[in-house]
């Protein structure tokens, strides 16, 4: 989509968006039911946060921002909101060109308040994170953790009802064998003034090892030659979403791991009170998602992308981590899924796995931002598919686009729309809503739509669009909604 204006004015021409007219007491007046680690101010809305890493700021070049568009009973309202880059006052460290601050970011209560705070990592991960505190007018102050900024990650990891955090540096330069990459484990409460209750053993004992003969397993800790150890893993590793794969009441993490020999894979960190432990998870790289999509209580993989096979990939939950045999791999041939499989679809291009009909099974929302119609090549479509007891269906599946009716915009070709999704109760009524973006929208400068979710799926009914314009944010080149949480 062409927009010389912000996009929220040009689509409010063409109508449907109805609910940014509205004045902010009108529109926050209400108290919604969305989970509270969404919830930055307390208000029972989800918070949407979008990142932009390729925004200039303060004339640094890709320096990079985060948006937070705060939730309502009307859903997101880009009024309201809060713009975080490393040039905000209170927020610690400078802008500085190619940081990319904001291309990865956690949500969760790290300081046991009862409202969400946020992690916001960077592009250049030796230059730290910041967190973000929740509070009841919404995100405050900011604390730096120091060189850790690669893909930080927020979850209840030990099991204590707490909630920690996982800490990723930066690995450095590597070549055919694996090497040590620094990572913290934080176990919560963790103060404002960034002192986490105590630090566990990022890994259990049970994985250490190093390179050093004399000292094998766990003794590479004595002379500090572990590669994976309690302060480092085995990487590189890109830490990509949380759940509980095996039931055990600890959040567990999927990355991305570095095998050596140029070869990747996916691996889950499985969460314990004496630090985590390794297991294999499906799919090379690649999109992923944590959610029980067939309603048994485990959390289950999903892996988008594939480039080898062009399917997506479920690997259900078992007490022992992510199945190995009980495995489901499926694209648009799948019966029931609209649309017909082609090469370079990118189905999954985002992944994102939460109930949104309320039914105690997690749909799957997944972006096909490689889909051509209407002679628009790689114009991008996302589609949301329903989970039940024996896995993924197609049936009731929905596909939607920018020219879908209802749905604002027009598309073009290249707008891969689908680039980056997420599922959150925006609006409080108990269904998740989806957001999903096209990062390449007008010339990269990104944009945002916000579906609402419902007992069947999602409607277009009031569904908006909003690009960094919208929000107050620097434009050109923003790659505004490059990720979504």
């Amino acid at each position: 989509m062409r927009a010389a204006a912000p996009l929220a004015a040009a689509l409010l021409v063409a109508g449907g968006l109805t609910a940014w007219s509205l004045a902010p007491q009108e529109a926050f007046a209400a108290t919604g039911r969305a989970a509270p680690e969404g919830d930055f101010n307390g208000d029972g809305y989800a918070d949407l946060v979008s990142g932009a890493p390729g925004a200039t700021v303060s004339h640094k070049a890709q320096a990079g921002y985060v948006a937070v568009t705060y939730g309502s009973a009307n859903g997101l309202v880009p009024s309201h909101k809060k713009l975080v880059s490393r040039s905000t006052s209170g927020v610690p460290g400078s802008a500085a060109a190619k940081q990319r601050f904001g291309e990865t970011f956690s949500k969760g209560d790290l300081d046991g308040d009862g409202y969400s705070d946020l992690v916001i990592g960077a592009g250049k991960a030796s230059s730290g994170s910041v967190i973000l505190w929740g509070s009841p007018s919404g995100l405050t102050g900011g604390t730096p953790i120091a060189t850790y900024g690669q893909a930080p990650q927020v979850g209840d990891f030990d099991g204590d009802g707490r909630a920690d955090l996982a800490l990723f540096g930066d690995p450095g330069s590597y070549g055919d064998d694996p090497v040590a990459q620094a990572a913290n484990l934080w176990k919560g409460p963790i103060s404002r003034t960034g002192s986490p209750a105590a630090r566990l053993n990022f890994l259990d004992k049970s994985e250490w090892f190093g390179y050093d003969d004399d000292a094998p397993g766990a003794e590479c800790a004595k002379n500090d030659s572990c590669v994976s150890g309690p302060r480092s893993i085995s990487g590189p590793v890109v830490a990509k979403a949380t759940g509980d794969v095996n039931g055990d009441h600890r959040q567990d993490i999927v990355m991305w791991n570095y095998a050596g020999d140029g070869e990747w894979d996916n691996k889950v960190l499985l969460g314990g009170r004496a630090g985590f432990k390794e297991t294999a998870a499906p799919g090379v790289r690649g999109t992923v998602g944590v959610g029980d999509v067939d309603g048994d209580g485990y959390d289950d993989v999903v892996a988008g992308d594939n480039e080898d096979t062009g399917k997506v990939t479920v690997a259900y939950g078992t007490p022992s981590g992510p199945s190995a045999t009980r495995t489901q791999s499926f694209d648009q041939s799948l019966p029931g899924f609209h649309g017909a499989q082609e090469s370079g679809d990118r189905l999954g291009s985002c992944v994102a796995v939460a109930d949104v009909t309320g039914d105690g099974r997690a749909e799957i929302a997944l972006g096909i931002s490689g889909e051509d119609f209407s002679g628009l090549a790689d114009a991008g479509s996302i589609a949301l598919l329903h989970g039940t007891a024996s896995g993924v269906t197609g049936a009731g599946s929905q596909v939607l686009h920018q020219n879908t009716p209802g749905v604002p915009g027009v598309a073009e070709k290249n707008d891969a729309f689908g680039a980056a999704c997420g599922l959150l109760d925006v609006n409080g009524d108990g269904h998740r809503d989806l957001a999903v973006s096209s990062a390449a929208e007008n010339a990269s400068s990104g944009a945002v739509w916000s579906l609402r979710g419902s007992g069947h799926g999602l409607t277009t009914k009031g569904a908006t669009a909003f690009g960094p314009g919208d929000v107050g944010g620097p434009v050109t080149k923003a790659e505004f909604g490059i990720f979504l949480r």
